[in-house]
């Protein structure tokens, strides 16, 4: 690692940067870095200008990750080389926003009746039933889940904004978790990753997930850029109702509710089991 790297590494840390922010402005500047085959400490305004024109109309980036690669290189030179004046003489405008498409419930059941293992079944369902953001989702730890009957929530620990929040838990989440705690035991982390248990879920294998249970189910319209659009209308996603196993050929199976059980959250289950209809 150069020292240069380490520095800006040690800024984002002072400046309070989420880590995904860290990882997206590092990796900007080793891309301009790599683009001139220099330290990126040596270049003048015009050639970053030229730069961020060129990811524009040569590599046809999107405006969102022009302006996130702006935002990286003004941070260099702003906050750890400590230059007056921004390098960037172009402007860097928001991109268009633009309205998620929410899925039928009917999609919904077959996307998560597609998903291959109870692992990625039961982080979909979160994601759509509690409206969590795919990085909120994978920092989820078991102790983050509460089930006491006077309150049922679950509790996100700096979300969006580094702010914590509680959001409802449903019965028939709760169900399904329990199921998911009987078989797999987390500890620490509520969703591990497979390689090191130790380490919580990684979001690109989350939405891995997601689009491997979207293309399975036929879905062919895409809710969001992100992982399950679920961050938008959790409500109008999920069903109360009913909800949706996968069965070993990969079809779905809707279940009625489950009552909601007294037993605790780590402790021996004992629920009765939903019927099954068809």
């Amino acid at each position: 690692m150069t020292p240069l790297r380490q520095r800006m590494l040690d800024a984002l840390v002072l400046h309070g940067k989420a880590p995904r922010t860290q990882e997206a402005y590092i990796w900007a500047v080793a891309q301009l870095a790599r683009h001139y085959r220099r330290s990126p400490d040596s270049l003048n305004g015009a050639e970053i200008e030229a730069y961020l024109l060129h990811l524009l109309r040569e590599r046809q980036l999107t405006r969102s990750n022009v302006n996130q690669a702006g935002c990286a290189i003004n941070f260099l030179f702003g906050k750890v080389l400590g230059r007056d004046g921004s390098p960037c003489r172009i402007p860097l405008p928001h991109g268009p926003q633009r309205l998620p498409e929410i899925l039928s419930r009917d999609e919904i059941a077959r996307l998560l009746g597609c998903a291959r293992t109870l692992k990625a079944r039961t982080v979909l369902s979160c994601a759509y039933a509690l409206g969590l953001r795919v990085s909120e989702l994978c920092a989820l730890r078991v102790e983050h889940i509460d089930t006491a009957a006077d309150r049922m929530c679950v509790r996100v620990v700096q979300g969006k904004g580094a702010k914590d929040r509680y959001v409802p838990l449903p019965a028939d989440l709760l169900a399904l978790l329990r199921s998911y705690h009987r078989h797999v035991r987390p500890r620490g982390w509520l969703f591990s990753a497979a390689t090191d248990p130790a380490q919580p879920l990684h979001t690109e294998q989350a939405q891995r997930w997601y689009w491997q249970a979207r293309d399975a189910a036929g879905i062919y319209r895409r809710p969001a850029a992100s992982m399950a659009c679920a961050t938008a209308t959790p409500p109008i996603c999920w069903s109360a109702v009913s909800t949706c196993t996968a069965s070993r050929s990969g079809s779905a199976t809707a279940t009625s509710t489950p009552r909601r059980a007294t037993c605790t959250w780590r402790g021996p289950t004992r629920q009765t089991a939903p019927a099954a209809r068809r």
